[in-house]
């Protein structure tokens, strides 16, 4: 059989090739990598010789016409160019591997994905964790009642200089997708979004860095329900003083906790505790491996590589299979819903049902 023809979208100093989405295809036997196109002289040059392409183009659009690419790694981080991206590469009948988050608005979003569709191709997501086999494991654990009765989840962004908005747009991304891979989806938003503790208001939005959009708050308290009385949370404060390291998702309950940092392997923890730790106890946390609870770890972590290796062999097979990625285009989508439900809860100062019924952005409408 011959090989996927495979193209890569860069963009030197405006989100560059994302997370690895370029090298990616170095790790697989079943694909070529046909051109690169990037704006970028010298950064187009660089990227043709890291990944042996033996074409490159300032214009996107014309690589994607005379190549006819069957695959595109649509790789800036920056999110003011995936729309038109995603939309060009699906009118040439190219299945992709985008860089998350997906885009700025629910706007945005549903046209991808109505192109998408109308095109019959899969749009693949880098949201790396998910793809962990330790959170399949995680996963059973909770499905078998390893757990007890889940009571809540707790997630944090990374709080670095970004806390807040930028955190939960950039970051907050993998936490949202990992609460609905976990808990399925959030049914209600309820949220407040401040700077040093004062309600933003329409004179305190500011345009994101990175083509994000529209944020606003140094600080984001926010709370989802979902099924069977299940509490999620979300939360990302700027500190004052930087340090330590919360980024992840905490799944607690009845009978003990589950502890997800992100991650091509992912960090999975169990603690046996009914007490979550309080009233002395101290139990201890056990890794949950890709073999299961206290096993042995086979594998070596490979970072982001590891996570980007599956998602790019989980795009060939949904393509084959005509079924969706197990991190598809949808799931980018419903990621950002949980984000964007924080802003609307705020605006209206009332509970935001999901899904949302406004796919503007929230503070557009203050």
């Amino acid at each position: 059989m011959s090989k996927y023809r495979v193209a890569i979208i860069g963009r030197t100093g405006k989100g560059n090739y994302g997370h690895g989405l370029d090298t990616v295809w170095k790790e697989l036997d079943n694909v070529e990598v046909v051109a690169v196109a990037d704006e970028h002289e010298q950064g187009r040059a660089e990227a043709a010789q890291r990944v042996g392409a033996p074409r490159s183009y300032a214009d996107y659009r014309q690589m994607l016409a005379k190549e006819r690419p069957q695959i595109v790694a649509v790789g800036p981080r920056w999110l003011d160019c995936h729309r038109e991206m995603v939309t060009a590469c699906a009118e040439h009948g190219a299945s992709m591997f985008l860089e998350k988050p997906l885009c700025p608005t629910l706007e945005d979003a549903d046209a991808m994905i109505a192109e998408c569709e109308r095109r019959h191709v899969k749009c693949a997501i880098a949201h790396q964790t998910r793809y962990s086999p330790r959170l399949a494991r995680a996963k059973e654990l909770i499905q078998a009642g390893g757990l007890g009765e889940v009571l809540e989840a707790r997630g944090r962004g990374k709080e670095d200089r970004r806390g807040g908005g930028e955190d939960l747009m950039v970051l907050g991304t993998h936490v949202m997708d990992l609460m609905r891979l976990l808990l399925g989806n959030p049914q209600w938003c309820q949220a407040r979004v401040s700077d040093d503790g004062v309600p933003v208001t329409r004179e305190t939005v500011r345009a994101g860095s990175e083509g994000i959009g529209p944020l606003a708050g140094t600080t984001i308290d926010a709370m989802y329900g979902f099924a069977h009385g299940v509490t999620g949370f979300f939360s990302s404060h700027r500190p004052k003083t930087p340090g330590g390291s919360r980024f992840g998702l905490r799944i607690l309950g009845t009978k003990g906790m589950l502890d997800i940092t992100t991650g091509g392997l992912a960090g999975v923890h169990f603690c046996e505790d009914p007490n979550w730790g309080s009233n002395g106890s101290a139990k201890p946390w056990v890794l949950v491996s890709s073999e299961g609870l206290g096993k042995p770890e086979p594998l070596q972590d490979g970072g982001l590589g590891m996570g980007n290796v599956a998602i790019a062999k989980d795009l060939i097979r949904a393509m084959e299979t005509d079924t969706q990625p197990l991190g598809s285009i949808y799931d980018g989508r419903a990621a950002l819903e949980m984000i964007l439900a924080i802003y609307e809860s705020h605006r209206t100062g009332a509970l935001a049902p999901l899904p949302l019924k406004n796919r503007k952005h929230p503070l557009s409408l203050l």
